[in-house]
């Protein structure tokens, strides 16, 4: 084991990875000798040399439009997008083709083999362009794996789950824990499941369910409400798409609450399917309505971005609602 923050988890992974076979690229803008605007590809071209790890000109639609090319021939490609607010100009190559490649080929050829690294969300005060949680709209695509981890262990478990998956998958990492996280690692090759949530702390009064940078906050209110009195179960749900609709209806079940948590705007946020499909699955078991706290219905905000944030006393506040409903 060793004490590692959540960027030198993702670049053990990346290392990993990329020793494993030597069909795996690691590129991006500014990936290079330069390691990334937030140093996560730090030192692999140096030791993987510049056929492997190499940057890209600022272009996000021809980065994914290279990375399918890659993959449809054999390559083990790792995209990164600088920002996850810049994927947008990649967003045909990744909805048209990517997630499509197998099913119109009706499984002839594929793009499996891609993943795509992106930092999301706020809380380094980079305003509304720099903050962004645009997870919603790729969960609205079949054909995609999305991942979102919380902290180093899950980040380098998952990350190479989601390299060696047959599936293309879009990695979301929250870049306010990058340096701030910090944990035991171990060094060795390991990998954590897709599309399984985990039950970080088991609870029988209300359920709470967050993903990526949202965990600690959720888990500050769980602290907050026991001292209430409240018993807080806490999920992570890990995946975004497939998510783990078992392991959530179970404890909405056993607990009769349910609360969302996520960076994202409010409206037509992942939190709204999770709330539409517990209801559906756990109609008879709830003893509230389910709550969704969320981010605002505005632009990310530069100097009101505590206010905007869905703290932990916006979380705490919901769960005294549901609990006192």
């Amino acid at each position: 084991m060793a004490q590692m923050n959540l960027l030198q988890a993702i670049n053990n992974a990346l290392d990993i990875a990329m020793s494993e076979n030597d069909r795996t690229l690691c590129f991006g803008e500014d990936v290079g000798h330069f390691g990334g605007v937030f140093r996560a590809t730090s030192g692999l071209q140096e030791k993987h040399g510049k056929a492997r790890c190499f940057n890209t000109p600022l272009v996000e639609q021809g980065i994914i439009g290279f990375a399918n090319g890659l993959a449809a021939q054999g390559s083990v490609p790792i995209a990164e997008i600088q920002f996850a607010d810049y994927i947008f100009p990649a967003f045909d190559q990744i909805v048209n083709e990517t997630a499509k490649f197998r099913y119109r080929s009706g499984n002839q050829f594929n793009v499996g083999n891609l993943t795509i690294r992106t930092p999301y969300g706020g809380g380094i005060a980079g305003g509304l362009y720099h903050s962004q949680s645009p997870e919603a709209y790729f969960a609205h695509t079949p054909g995609l794996k999305v991942v979102v981890p919380r902290n180093p262990y899950q980040a380098k478990g998952l990350l190479l789950a989601a390299i060696r998956d047959k599936n293309p998958v879009i990695f979301f990492e929250p870049k306010r824990l990058y340096r701030a996280s910090v944990g035991e690692v171990p060094e060795e090759d390991y990998q954590l499941p897709l599309g399984k949530a985990e039950v970080v702390k088991e609870g029988k009064d209300i359920t709470l369910l967050a993903w990526g940078a949202q965990m600690e906050i959720i888990e500050k209110a769980a602290d907050l409400a026991e001292k209430s009195g409240i018993s807080c179960e806490v999920i992570d749900l890990r995946s975004i798409l497939p998510w783990d609709v078992d392991t959530v209806s179970a404890s909405v079940i056993k607990t009769g609450r349910l609360l969302i948590n996520q960076e994202a705007p409010l409206t037509n946020g992942f939190a709204s399917e999770i709330a539409a499909t517990i209801q559906d699955e756990c109609f008879l078991h709830l003893e509230s309505p389910i709550e969704r706290v969320c981010g605002m219905d505005t632009p990310y905000p530069l100097a009101l971005e505590k206010e905007y944030v869905a703290d932990h006393l916006k979380v705490f506040e919901a769960i005294k609602r549901s609990v006192n409903f």
